[in-house]
C-alpha cells in the first residue's frame, strides 16, 4: 500500500499560514502564542449543522451567509433501522435500510448524512461502483445512473459510539441501580450520529425500528408495536412501525428498564413511562394528558393524527421535552412530589409537547428559519389549554410572562431569519414566546371562532407536508378577507416590537380625554414603525365604561375622547391583545382605582406593579389588601414583588403579616420578597419558615435568601439543610446556592463530604453546581487544603456523566489554582474541539490566566480560520481515501 503524499498537507499549511498572516499583527501574534486555540460555538459546534444550502449574501447585519433547505435529489420513501445496543460499552450496532427514488434527474451519486459511524459495508438493490466515508456523510456512487422514479434500496451496516443523538444512562455511569436505559434526540440534526439518513426536516417518509435488548427491558418507538418476541441469547426483539410519514428528527428510540401508567382517550392509547426509581411520583405528571388531547382535538378541529400518545421520562435529557411522533420524551426534572403543592406542575410542558403532534409533527417547518410554526404554535396552544383549564385570566397571565421574556431580549432579529450560524440559534424567544404572541394577536383581532376556522383549514390543507410562514398567511387572508402582508411583515419578517410612551391628560372645559401615543423603539432596516389596533377602555366617575379602539400608525399621535365625566381609570389594551412594551404612568389616584377593577385582572396586575416604589400610606394599604384578598394569584404575587421594590419598614411588616397564604405560589412569592430585605426581622422570619413550612420549594427559597446573612446561626442552618432530606434534594441544593452567596471557606469540608457521600441524592445538574460552588469556596483555602479540593475535583474529570465532567472542569477554573492548569490543558490541546469539555476547559484556562473575553470581530476571525482548517482537513482526507482506493485497486489488479 502506498504512502500518502504530503502535498495536500503542505498546501493546507501554506494557505493556513497565509490566512494567519492576513490578521492584524497583534492578533496574529496572540493567536500564535495561544497555540491556535480555536474558538467554537457552545451549541452546534459540529459542522454538520452547516449542511443546509448557503447563499453568500449579506443578511442586513454582519454579512453572514443565509441558510436554506438543502435540495432533495431523491424522494426518501421509507427508513428501516435494526439496532442492537450494548449497555456495557455504550455502543450500538445497526443496519439502516433506505427505500428511495430519484425525483427529477438521473442519480449517479447519493449522499447520506452520517458522523462518526464505523461502517462495515454498504449494499444496494442496484450495483454500487464505490462508497466512501467523509467527515459528515457517506457518499455512495452507483455503477449506472438511476432514472427518476425508479425505486431502489440501500443498506448500511455500521457500529457507533455516538457523541450526540443517542445517549445511555446506566448504573455504571452513576444512575440508580435498575434504571438502565437509552434514549435518542434528533432535533435539530443529531440523528446522523447514530444512523445514516437525510437529516433535515424537508423530507417526509415512513419508518420502522427493530431493536434487540436484554430480556426484562422495554423498547418504545414511533407508531405501533408490530411484534415482541424472545430470541436466543436472552434477548427480546421489539418491532415498531411508523406507517404515517414524518421527518427524520422525529424518530425516537427509548429502550431500557421502564415502568408504565396507562389511560385512554376514546380508542387512543395513552401512557406515561419513567425509570423505576422515579415511578412513585409519575401520576402527578400524567393527570392532564387525556384532557389535553381532548381539548386540542376540539380547539384545532382535527383529530389526533397518530396511533398512540406516550410520554416517557428519561434521565438527564438535553431539554425539557421533545415531541417525537406519537411518543414525547420528557426530562425527569419535570417530575415532582405532592409536597410542592401547586408550585410545580407538568401540565404546561405536557400541553406544549402534545400540541406539537399537530404543529411540528403533522405539519413540519420546511427549514429552521420557519421554526416558529412548530414552537410558537406549541407555546400558544399550551396557553390556550391554560385558558380552558383555569380561565381567561390564566391565558393572559401566561402571555404576560411570555411578553416579559421577549422584552428582556436585546437583539432585533426577526422571527423568520436566515442569518443564523447553527440551527440552535433559532430556538430562542423569537420561536417560542414571540411566535405565540403572533398567534395571540391574530386570535384577538379576528375573534376565536374565525381564528379557529383558519387554523383548522391551515392544518387540513397542509397535513403531512412541510410548511412555511406564507402557507399560514395565505389561509388567514383567504378566510378573513383581510390583507395580512403588513401584519406578517412587521411582526414576523422584521424584528423588534412596539415600545409605546403613552401620556394622558383631561380637559375639563371640553370634557375630552387626550391620550398621546409615541413609538420609541429604534427604527432600522430590521425594525419598522408598527401599525396596529390598540384597544382602550375608560372608566368614568359616573360608573360608565367606554370601550374604544384606535389605530396606531404614526411615530407620535394624539387621540381625543369625548366623555360625560372625568375618567376614574384608563386602561390601555385591557384584554392584553398587543405585544407592546408600554410606558404609561397615569396619576396615582387612577392607579389605585385600577387596582380595584374587579373584572380586569390584568389591570389590577399592572396597577400593583406601578405601585411598586411608592411609599405613601394609601398605596401600601392598597397593596396589602390586594396581596391578601385578590382572587387571582398572579395579582397577589405582583403585589408582594411591589412591596419588596418599595423596600420600607412598613413594606416588610406587611409581608411578615401576610405569610399565611393558602396558595403556595403566593406564599413562596412572599417568602422571596421578605428575602430581599436585609435585617433581623427578615432573617428571623426566614428561619421560622425553615421550622414551620412543609413545602420543599418554599423552604428552598428561604434557604437561598438566608445566604446573604453571614452569621453563626445562619451557617448552622445552612449546614443542617445540606444534610436534610427532600425530593431530589431540593433543599440541600438551595443550601449549596446559599453557601456560594456567602463565599466562605468554612463550608468546604461539609460540602465536600455531602458531595462525596450523596451524589446519587442530587440531580446531575445540582451535583455539578455543587462541584462548582466547592471550587469557588476553596479558592480562599491555603495549601494543603486547596490541593485536597483540587484532587477531589480532578476525580470527577473522568466521570461517565458529561454534565459532571464539564462541571468539574469549570470547578477547577473557579478554584483559581495554577496547579490545575496541566489538567485543564489536556482538554484544550485536544484535536476534537467540538467536545463540551474543550469549551469548558478553554473558559477555565482563561479564568486562571486572567484573560478577558475577546471581541466579536476576533471571535469571528477565529471561526473563519477554524472553518478554513476544517475545509482543508476534509480535502486532505478525501485525497487520502482516494489514494487508498486506487492502491487497493492496483493490488487487486496485480
Amino acid at each position: 500500500m502506498r504512502k500518502i503524499s504530503p502535498l495536500w498537507r503542505q498546501l493546507y499549511g501554506a494557505l493556513f499560514f497565509f490566512s494567519l498572516c492576513s490578521l492584524p499583527p497583534v492578533l496574529a501574534k496572540a493567536e500564535t502564542a495561544a497555540g491556535l486555540g480555536w474558538e467554537t460555538c457552545q451549541e452546534g459546534k459540529h459542522s454538520h449543522f452547516h449542511d443546509e444550502a448557503v447563499v453568500p449574501q449579506a443578511d442586513g447585519k454582519g454579512g453572514k451567509q443565509l441558510k436554506y433547505a438543502p435540495d432533495r435529489l431523491v424522494d426518501l420513501r421509507h427508513l428501516k433501522l435494526e439496532v442492537t445496543p450494548d449497555f456495557e460499552d455504550r455502543s450500538i450496532a445497526g443496519i439502516s435500510t433506505l427505500t428511495f427514488a430519484p425525483i427529477a434527474k438521473p442519480l449517479h451519486q447519493l449522499d447520506l448524512d452520517a458522523v462518526g459511524l464505523d461502517v462495515e459495508k454498504v449494499e444496494s438493490s442496484v450495483p454500487i461502483e464505490d462508497w466512501e466515508i467523509e467527515e459528515e456523510r457517506i457518499v455512495v456512487t452507483f455503477e449506472m445512473e438511476l432514472p427518476p422514479g425508479e425505486v431502489a434500496t440501500l443498506s448500511v451496516t455500521y457500529r457507533a459510539e455516538p457523541e450526540k443523538g443517542l445517549y445511555f444512562r446506566t448504573e455504571a455511569m452513576g444512575y440508580p441501580k435498575g434504571d438502565d436505559h437509552l434514549w435518542t434526540q434528533g432535533q435539530p440534526e443529531w440523528h446522523r450520529y447514530w444512523f445514516p439518513s437525510h437529516d433535515y426536516p424537508n423530507e417526509r417518509f415512513t419508518s420502522e425500528i427493530i431493536c434487540h435488548v436484554p430480556e426484562g427491558m422495554t423498547v418504545l418507538s414511533n407508531g405501533r408495536l408490530v411484534e415482541e418476541e424472545k430470541e436466543a441469547g436472552g434477548l427480546v426483539r421489539f418491532h415498531w412501525l411508523q406507517d404515517k410519514e414524518h421527518v427524520n428528527y422525529l424518530i425516537s428510540l427509548i429502550a431500557g428498564h421502564l415502568e408504565k401508567l396507562e389511560d385512554r382517550h376514546g380508542d387512543l392509547p395513552l401512557a406515561f413511562y419513567t425509570p423505576p426509581s422515579e415511578f412513585s411520583v409519575a401520576e402527578n405528571s400524567f393527570r392532564d394528558t387525556r384532557k389535553i388531547i381532548a381539548f386540542f382535538e376540539k380547539e384545532i378541529g382535527v383529530p389526533y393524527p397518530w396511533d398512540k400518545y406516550y410520554n416517557v421520562c428519561v434521565q438527564d435529557f438535553v431539554a425539557g421535552g421533545m415531541e417525537n411522533t406519537s411518543i414525547t420524551t420528557l426530562t425527569t426534572y419535570t417530575l415532582f412530589s405532592k409536597e410542592s403543592e401547586n408550585i410545580r406542575t407538568t401540565h404546561r410542558l405536557d400541553a406544549h409537547e402534545a400540541a406539537h403532534q399537530w404543529f411540528g409533527d403533522l405539519l413540519t417547518c420546511k427549514d429552521w428559519s420557519h421554526l416558529w410554526l412548530n414552537e410558537g404554535f406549541a407555546t400558544y396552544y399550551s396557553a390556550l389549554y391554560d385558558e380552558a383549564r383555569d380561565g381567561t385570566g390564566e391565558l393572559r397571565y401566561v402571555m404576560y410572562q411570555n411578553a416579559e421574556r421577549i422584552f428582556k431580549a436585546k437583539d432585533d432579529k426577526p422571527i423568520v431569519w436566515r442569518g443564523y450560524l447553527v440551527p440552535r440559534e433559532q430556538f430562542d424567544y423569537r420561536a417560542y414566546p414571540k411566535g405565540a404572541w403572533v398567534l395571540h394577536m391574530l386570535r384577538s383581532q379576528l375573534g376565536p371562532d374565525l381564528y379557529r376556522d383558519c387554523i383548522r383549514t391551515y392544518v387540513e390543507r397542509n397535513r403531512n407536508q412541510n410548511v412555511v410562514t406564507e402557507d399560514l398567511r395565505d389561509v388567514f387572508e383567504e378566510l378573513s378577507g383581510r390583507t395580512m402582508d403588513r401584519f406578517f411583515d412587521q411582526w414576523v419578517f422584521h424584528g423588534g416590537h412596539p415600545k409605546l410612551k403613552i401620556d394622558y391628560a383631561w380637559d375639563q372645559k371640553s370634557s375630552q380625554a387626550r391620550i398621546s401615543v409615541t413609538q420609541t423603539q429604534e427604527l432600522s432596516d430590521r425594525v419598522l414603525l408598527f401599525e396596529f389596533p390598540l384597544p382602550i377602555t375608560i372608566y368614568t366617575e359616573a360608573g360608565a365604561v367606554r370601550d374604544f379602539s384606535i389605530e396606531v400608525t404614526q411615530a407620535s399621535e394624539d387621540f381625543y375622547f369625548e366623555l360625560a365625566s372625568e375618567p376614574e381609570a384608563v386602561r390601555i389594551d385591557p384584554d392584553y391583545t398587543v405585544l407592546a412594551e408600554v410606558d404609561f404612568k397615569p396619576p396615582l389616584p387612577m392607579i389605585r382605582a385600577q387596582l380595584e377593577l374587579k373584572t380586569d385582572m390584568m389591570g389590577r396586575l399592572f396597577a400593583a406593579r406601578m405601585l411598586g416604589g411608592r411609599g405613601d400610606t394609601k398605596s401600601l394599604e392598597a397593596l396589602k389588601h390586594t396581596l391578601n384578598n385578590d382572587d387571582y394569584y398572579g395579582v397577589r404575587i405582583e403585589s408582594a414583588k411591589a412591596l419588596a421594590k418599595t423596600h420600607s419598614d412598613e413594606c416588610l411588616e406587611i409581608l411578615l403579616v401576610s405569610l399565611k397564604q393558602d396558595d403556595a405560589r403566593v406564599r413562596q412569592a412572599v417568602v422571596e420578597s421578605i428575602g430581599r430585605f436585609y435585617e433581623d426581622r427578615s432573617r428571623q422570619a426566614l428561619e421560622e419558615v425553615l421550622r414551620s413550612e412543609k413545602n420543599p420549594e418554599i423552604i428552598g427559597s428561604a434557604v437561598e435568601a438566608l445566604g446573604k446573612y453571614s452569621r453563626p446561626e445562619v451557617s448552622d442552618e445552612l449546614t443542617s439543610m445540606l444534610e436534610s432530606e427532600s425530593y431530589k434534594n431540593r433543599v440541600a441544593a438551595s443550601a449549596v446556592e446559599a453557601m456560594e452567596i456567602q463565599d466562605h471557606p468554612a463550608y468546604v469540608e461539609g460540602l465536600k463530604e455531602a458531595l462525596s457521600s450523596g451524589q446519587e441524592e442530587f440531580t446531575t445538574r445540582d451535583f455539578g453546581g455543587g462541584l462548582e460552588t466547592l471550587g469557588k469556596l476553596a479558592r480562599h483555602e491555603e495549601e494543603p487544603r486547596r490541593a485536597e479540593v483540587r484532587e477531589f475535583l480532578a476525580d470527577y474529570l473522568d466521570s461517565p456523566k458529561e454534565l459532571v465532567r464539564t462541571a468539574a472542569i469549570r470547578a477547577l477554573g473557579e478554584l483559581e489554582d495554577p496547579a490545575a492548569l496541566p489538567l485543564l490543558e489536556t482538554y484544550t490541546q485536544t484535536e476534537n474541539e467540538a467536545l463540551p469539555e474543550y469549551k469548558a476547559a478553554e473558559e477555565a484556562v482563561k479564568k486562571l490566566n486572567g484573560e478577558k473575553e475577546q471581541s466579536d470581530e476576533v471571535q469571528d476571525l477565529r471561526k473563519e480560520l477554524l472553518e478554513l482548517k476544517k475545509a482543508f482537513e476534509e480535502l486532505s482526507k478525501k485525497v487520502e481515501a482516494k489514494e487508498k482506493q486506487e492502491a487497493a485497486a492496483e493490488e487487486k489488479g496485480n
